[in-house]
């Protein structure tokens, strides 16, 4: 099926959910937008790999093995069942659930907490093309280069191979690495969805988190003008995020019945 007619699908069979996201509180409604916009972020990971996913009014489930880091399951809505959701998923070993909205009690399931973290919410506002530009931030737009974000992105602790070159042709999806000296020493995903920006994998390997979050930031506010971010940290660099203008508008929860292993996904 065409991406357009598999977008149109789940629009229609989320509206519903949508209609009751805009009865709730601001910071609610930031949190079901920003859980939409990364089980896409998720899905398009798994499409590049060529394992499609399926959207449904309650959560983005995939019946198979879902790449390192990748969760199994995204709920979208608060009232997702966690048996309907398992029933949709591989469970056996490895096997991860983000739990949108820090609801489920998958404890009794097999599963384990994983980590706990927040959804974070900025609103949009005038980029600074100038000091962002001058920043070093770039579009990362050859199979050659991307391969080589991938590795300072791993920093020796992943595989190589996550992140496809097919990703690349996707023009709401963009990879952005911070140049100096011809390497890579900072990068960054943002992915068009729901209406806003999303962003993750955000890393450095010489700046300060904090300096290193707000070029990123202003990189991916100048390629998306106009437009909210969102996401998800915890600890370090959930600070960080906050001290450049975003704020945390709900918790969110991972679960695994597998080894304890996470990047941001």
């Amino acid at each position: 099926m065409p991406m357009h007619q598999i977008w149109r699908t789940w629009w229609c069979s989320s509206r519903a959910a949508f209609c009751k996201a805009a009865s709730m509180g601001s910071s609610d409604r930031g949190a079901v937008v920003a859980a939409r916009n990364n089980s896409q972020w998720c899905d398009a990971v798994c499409r590049s790999h060529g394992l499609p996913g399926s959207f449904a009014p309650d959560a983005w489930t995939n019946p198979r093995r879902t790449p390192p880091y990748y969760p199994d399951a995204v709920t979208l809505q608060p009232a997702a069942g966690p048996e309907t959701i398992l029933a949709r998923v591989d469970t056996t070993s490895g096997c991860t659930i983000k739990d949108s909205f820090s609801c489920l009690d998958l404890s009794g399931l097999g599963f384990h907490v994983l980590f706990d973290a927040e959804w974070i919410y900025r609103p949009a506002r005038p980029s600074r093309a100038t000091a962002t530009v001058r920043s070093g931030w770039v579009r990362v737009a050859t199979s050659a280069s991307l391969a080589l974000w991938e590795k300072a992105w791993a920093a020796n602790d992943a595989a190589p191979g996550l992140f496809r070159p097919e990703l690349l042709a996707d023009e709401s999806i963009v990879i952005l690495g911070r140049m100096v000296a011809d390497c890579i020493v900072a990068g960054a995903i943002a992915n068009l969805a729901e209406d806003v920006v999303g962003v993750s994998n955000v890393f450095t390997t010489t700046s300060p988190e904090g300096d290193s979050w707000t070029s990123c930031v202003e990189a991916i506010a100048e390629r998306f003008p106009g437009r909210p971010i969102v996401g998800y940290e915890s600890g370090a660099t959930l600070v960080a995020a906050q001290r450049c203008g975003f704020s945390s508008v709900g918790p969110v929860r991972v679960w695994s019945n597998g080894n304890d292993n996470h990047r941001d996904s």
